[in-house]
């Protein structure tokens, strides 16, 4: 093996080492902490209102792994692209019938002036810190309202929209 290759792989278990540390002290850190690391580290993108702690140790989690291991492919990249685009003319966006939701994955949906965060997981949804068995529940949550959870959340397109 060749010097160089030698320390960069030195380098790289440095750095992992110490990327499990910093992920590991997320864990004790307040939220005021939390919105101080996630403002070093996303310089200029403002803190979604009513992002909850849990999520934001994800997001920052996201971001320092981001940074040491490399991020999204270009294609996911463009494919977000595409979402943005479709969301501003639609005012929704169609990730079509065969895509699941991940977890891990966030849900976002501005309602009366308010952001509200759902974060996917293996087996239903967290909400403000909750666990919730459907996206309906949180929507009724949310809204004090009967409505299907899917379609709140921009998954569904209403009755007539082409479905």
């Amino acid at each position: 093996m060749s010097p160089e290759r030698r320390d960069l792989l030195a380098h790289r278990a440095l750095s992992m080492t110490h990327i499990d540390e910093q992920l590991a002290g997320l864990e004790t850190m307040s939220p005021a902490r939390l919105r101080a690391e996630w403002k070093r580290l996303h310089r200029g993108q403002a803190l979604l209102n009513g992002m909850t702690p849990s999520q934001m140790k994800r997001a920052i989690a996201w971001r320092l792994q981001e940074k040491l291991y490399g991020g999204l492919p270009p294609a996911r990249l463009r494919e977000l692209d595409r979402f943005t685009e479709q969301l501003a003319k639609e005012g929704n966006i169609d990730i079509g019938q065969s895509q699941s939701l991940k977890p891990g994955s966030r849900l976002v949906r501005h309602w009366h002036g308010k952001a509200y965060c759902v974060t996917v997981l293996e087996e239903g949804f967290e909400f403000e810190d909750r666990h919730f068995s459907s996206l309906t529940q949180i929507a009724r949550e949310i809204t004090g309202a009967a409505w299907s959870g899917p379609r709140f959340f921009g998954l569904k397109s209403r009755p007539g929209d082409g479905e």
